[in-house]
């Protein structure tokens, strides 16, 4: 089964991590593996790609000719892709060398229609003691109690997912209306949103596969305590906006908050009372401030939609 990863990029600011992505790609050790670039509207990082990778075998490189933004890129690069099925990965990632064995495995024997796996954090600027990790998914990492293990669920993240190309193209792709800063309005969720349209049209989730790994680089603006509670309110947010677009798509949420009340609190409230210590407090209580502010931007999002 021959496999095409989509990898955007468009800042030369990034390219040492964009070529760290490239060649965790190109060293997969599934056997058919196509690598589709698409830089985002600047020449200057496409002529600097395009010398690196354009001659490599398997290798496409392509360039907006404006910028356009992650989605549309995204969608560009699926159309260029020649595999049997499309996987994304973003310019901040490193893949685990037996990633698409993982996932072409979950076409190949669970019949899946689209597949993702474990997005892992890379601290480059060190683990914050006060995040729990219950909110790894601020970030951009699996979260605690996410899944048990394999098996459907509504979607992985964007940097770790894949769909049979011909599902990708009966979807329409992803939509990109729905990524990217809309005035203050930053709205998240473009994979959200597409895996929502793949159970609606097919009544089919994501196959989840946790030995499929990626490492997502967690720099140090993701790591500052405002940065991360503005990101809890345009989630709670984008939240209320999804449910608007797909007013089927809020199961998972309801099931993450009661697991945030009837299983994660008990457990830290325990681990803190018989080992106490000031990390634990810490995480206990930002727990509940981002469940808060996820809060406020969902009831924000009531009031101004």
């Amino acid at each position: 089964m021959r496999v095409s990863v989509v990898l955007c990029t468009y800042t030369l600011d990034m390219y040492d991590h964009f070529r760290e992505a490239a060649d965790s790609v190109l060293a997969q050790s599934h056997g058919d593996v196509e690598l589709v670039v698409v830089v985002d509207g600047y020449e200057d990082v496409y002529d600097t790609v395009n010398e690196d990778y354009g001659g490599i075998e398997n290798v496409q490189v392509h360039c907006n000719d404006e910028n356009q933004g992650l989605l549309i890129s995204r969608n560009r690069g699926a159309a260029y892709a020649t595999g049997d099925v499309v996987a994304f990965i973003d310019d901040d990632a490193v893949a685990d060398e037996d990633w698409l064995v993982g996932l072409v495995d979950a076409y190949e024997h669970a019949d899946a229609l689209a597949a993702g796996g474990k997005l892992l954090p890379q601290w480059v600027a060190g683990k914050p003691d006060f995040l729990p990790e219950e909110f790894y998914w601020l970030v951009g990492a699996q979260h605690a109690g996410f899944a048990d293990g394999p098996g459907e669920v509504r979607n992985t993240f964007g940097s770790n997912i894949s769909f049979r190309r011909d599902i990708f193209e009966d979807l329409g792709g992803f939509d990109p209306e729905i990524g990217g800063r809309k005035g203050e309005k930053n709205l998240q969720g473009g994979e959200t949103e597409l895996c929502a349209r793949l159970r609606r049209e097919y009544d089919r989730g994501v196959y989840y596969v946790p030995s499929a790994e990626v490492e997502h680089k967690i720099f140090d603006y993701r790591t500052d305590f405002r940065w991360l509670c503005d990101r809890a309110f345009w989630q709670g947010y984008s939240k209320r906006a999804m449910e608007e677009l797909l007013p089927d798509s809020g199961g998972e949420e309801t099931d993450f908050l009661a697991f945030l009340l009837l299983t994660a609190t008990p457990q830290r409230l325990k681990a803190l009372l018989t080992g106490p210590s000031l990390p634990k407090a810490k995480q206990l209580v930002t727990l509940y401030v981002f469940t808060a502010l996820v809060g406020f931007g969902y009831l924000y999002g009531v009031a101004t939609r």
